[in-house]
């Protein structure tokens, strides 16, 4: 009983500590790290990062309790814009609607950019954390949701204004450009594309030689998946929607029923993955929402379909999105609808899949072989039906390479626990009992930081 009461003061006592040595820590890192540039000091390097874990803890808490949806971001690109600023970079606000881009030049040598994605997820959180987000917010349709940080983007965020403490203080263990990048509107996949799109290359934002980037994942803190080839599919997202004939719920038969078409497609959308896609080949088709009506007893004249593709290549695609068009146009022509009647697709959310390089996914590994044990680099797992935009940030025609990581951020006893009643996680990213060890917080740090140093090795 005794040693459980001291539990809290011995707990007060290392903070304060860890405070002193944070402020020690970044006067002291240019001094200790003089003459070892020809390698990376990933002592240092972890030591500024856990010296200023409590920081970076109440930076992501705070983070989490104020998501903001894609291209609402403007707290969250506020917060970035003047850390960066006062870190000496210089910063460039309003990139995409929402994007900012903080600039280091440190002498000759590549371009570097990492990127953080800030958008949250139309989600209620149900994790019951102390710092768990009750904020609601308008969509663009006007229509109120629950939000929450339900894929990680607060971590993300958090660990790069970590990474550029560190780097700052270790000016002088590299050269070249750093380039940090809060992107907008990961979610729907739109964002990074509108970055490019806002001419943010024409803008004073330097072409990257290496493209890098974090991403949550719920598999142990101290693990990361990071292999080479393709990791993600590609994906669409695009609306459908079917137009009828409204009318009165006890005249049916003077109406033509959006709804009934609506649910039709549904079901014969899903016979395209299971007869029209080899069984040797992978792709997902998701329905993920209906909006129709708003009456009991009124058929409403329209109804909208919100799906979601994942594809590993152009033919796959192509059998999809030629078989939707197949289907919306058979349920019109059985539903006796006009030809300006047929369903609409509208096209929202593209990216192809992402594909890190073999070369510079290696050289990051070796480089994180001095913070992760060899088991914790997982090299082998197959690739994911999960998207990404990031790779949408090469300017077009630009020979850019890219790192991308995914950094284990569940507990390891929840994780050990998940795993013994038979599932394969204890949660999943865009759920609302989705959360971050905060142990992750201050190692995710030194993870960034260490494959930076890397990309800047020649």
């Amino acid at each position: 009983m005794t040693i459980i009461r001291l539990v809290p003061v011995i707990l007060l006592q290392v903070f304060v500590c860890v405070s002193i040595i944070s402020e020690f820590g970044y006067a002291q890192a240019r001094k200790s790290n003089a003459g070892k540039a020809t390698a990376i000091n990933t002592g240092t390097i972890r030591q500024m990062a856990y010296a200023d874990s409590l920081r970076l803890v109440d930076t992501y808490k705070d983070l989490h309790q104020n998501p903001e949806l894609g291209f609402m971001e403007v707290r969250t690109s506020g917060i970035i814009a003047k850390e960066l600023q006062l870190l000496g970079f210089q910063v460039i606000t309003g990139i995409g609607k929402t994007g900012v881009v903080g600039i280091l030049k440190n002498g000759d040598g590549p371009v570097v950019m990492y990127r953080a994605d800030m958008d949250c997820n139309s989600v209620k959180e149900i994790t019951g954390l102390p710092y768990a987000s009750t904020k609601t917010m308008k969509k663009e349709d006007g229509t109120e949701t629950p939000v929450m940080h339900a894929c990680g983007h607060d971590a993300h965020v958090t660990w790069m204004l970590g990474v550029a403490r560190i780097m700052v203080a270790m000016k002088d263990q590299w050269k070249g450009t750093l380039v940090f990048l809060g992107q907008p509107a990961e979610e729907p996949l739109m964002g990074a594309r509108a970055m490019v799109a806002d001419n943010m290359y024409d803008k004073g934002v330097p072409v990257p030689d290496y493209l890098f980037a974090l991403h949550t994942w719920p598999i142990p803190t101290g693990t990361i998946e990071n292999g080479p080839g393709v990791r993600f599919s590609g994906s669409d997202q695009l609306d459908v929607t079917f137009f009828g004939i409204g009318g009165h719920g006890s005249r049916p038969e003077v109406a033509k029923d959006p709804v009934v078409m609506a649910c039709n497609a549904v079901m014969q959308y899903q016979t395209i993955i299971s007869r029209g896609i080899a069984a040797q080949d992978a792709a997902v088709l998701t329905v993920g929402a209906i909006h129709a009506g708003v009456d009991n007893n009124v058929i409403p004249s329209s109804a909208v379909v919100k799906l979601n593709l994942r594809w590993f290549n152009e033919k796959t695609r192509k059998v999809l999105l030629d078989g939707i068009r197949r289907i919306n146009e058979g349920i019109a022509v059985s539903n006796g609808l006009a030809a300006d009647a047929y369903p609409k697709i509208t096209m929202k959310g593209n990216v192809n899949p992402l594909v890190n390089d073999t070369a510079l996914t290696a050289k990051v590994n070796a480089a994180l072989n001095g913070v992760l044990s060899p088991a914790g680099i997982d090299t082998e797992r197959p690739s994911s039906m999960g998207s990404e935009d990031f790779q949408h940030l090469i300017k077009p025609g630009q020979k850019t390479v890219y790192n991308y990581i995914r950094v284990g951020t569940a507990h390891p006893d929840l994780y050990a626990k998940a795993i013994a009643e038979g599932k394969p996680a204890p949660y999943f990213n865009h759920n609302g009992n989705y959360q971050v060890d905060l142990s992750a917080i201050p190692l995710g740090t030194v993870i960034g930081a260490t494959g930076l140093m890397a990309l800047f090795k020649q």
